[in-house]
């Protein structure tokens, strides 16, 4: 019977996720990348420090081909830059409620009691200068930080991109 009230609550998880993923890859998510031009090697990192983040969306980043590790000229461009991402937090540590590192995922639960999603659907988030963060399993998110194109081996799966994470807060449209 316990199996039987796991099951449902998975079922109506999933439900619920797809329901949010849906809402997160509409157009209005879709970024535009921005391109800078004039800018000499002394004021790049300048210019880094007052670029926006460039709002991302998890079709971006299936533009990664993690079976032949081809990129595309529109995400290979974000590569090193300050991006933003919504989605959910998947914890390296059970049980921590504090992190500095983490998962993050386009749906609540993956990488959880379920084959993890591809490679390009993971990214593996640290926080910069140690910066802990209040774990939020079942509430979206939106971060920021740099992203890197790097595969790596994780606990759950293999991940496409590990992003430096500058800041973090609850999901709004």
């Amino acid at each position: 019977m316990k199996f039987v009230h796991g099951l449902m609550i998975a079922l109506m998880l999933s439900m619920v996720a797809y329901v949010v993923n849906r809402e997160m890859v509409r157009p209005d998510f879709q970024s535009a990348i921005r391109a800078k031009s004039g800018l000499s090697a002394g004021f790049v990192q300048a210019a880094y420090a007052e670029e926006a983040a460039t709002k991302m969306d998890w079709r971006m980043l299936r533009e990664l081909n993690y079976r032949t590790g081809k990129i595309t000229p529109a995400l290979k461009a974000l590569d090193g830059k300050l991006v933003r991402i919504p989605g959910y937090m998947v914890p390296l540590e059970d049980e921590a409620e504090i992190v500095n590192e983490f998962l993050l995922v386009p749906y609540v639960g993956a990488c959880i009691h379920t084959p993890p999603p591809p490679p390009n659907q993971i990214v593996q988030v640290k926080m910069t200068s140690a910066k802990k963060v209040k774990m939020s399993f079942w509430d979206p998110i939106w971060i920021e930080g740099k992203l890197q194109i790097q595969t790596i081996k994780s606990p759950y799966g293999d991940v496409g991109f590990q992003l430096s994470g500058v800041s973090i807060e609850p999901y709004k449209d």
